[in-house]
């Protein structure tokens, strides 16, 4: 079995939520600079964007870590929001309210889902 280790999986996993986050709202950015777009209009494209980059978040610590795939997908994403919390309130001074204590417990559950299906994808050879 070629087992790779647990904390590298999350880590990767994180890795693959940040730089798909990052690249996400770079081009959000972008498009409600120079078109007649508002935050409000593609509120929910980015909600759903946050919840299929955790999913595939979760789906690859999952399947780099080949087994227990849903304590891989959900400590990824606790990462995750764990240092969403720490940029908010070490950052910005400002503390989780309740409508962001759902999303990211949404995030978690998303992020198990997708490890579940990760270490079921991956070829356990």
């Amino acid at each position: 079995m070629a087992y790779r280790g647990f904390l590298p999986a999350v880590l990767f996993g994180l890795t693959t939520i940040l730089v798909v986050a990052l690249s996400f709202s770079l081009i959000v950015s972008l498009v409600l600079t120079f078109t007649s777009l508002t935050e409000q209009s593609v509120s929910w494209l980015i909600t759903v964007v946050a919840f299929v980059t955790m999913f595939i978040g979760g789906m690859i610590s999952g399947g780099k870590a080949k087994e227990k795939g849903w304590i891989a997908g959900a400590v990824t994403a606790l990462l995750f929001s764990l240092l969403t919390f720490l940029i908010q309130y070490l950052g910005y001074n400002n503390s989780f309210t309740s409508e962001q204590y759902m999303y990211h417990g949404g995030y978690i559950v998303a992020a198990a889902i997708g490890g579940i299906i990760g270490v079921n994808l991956s070829s356990n050879k």
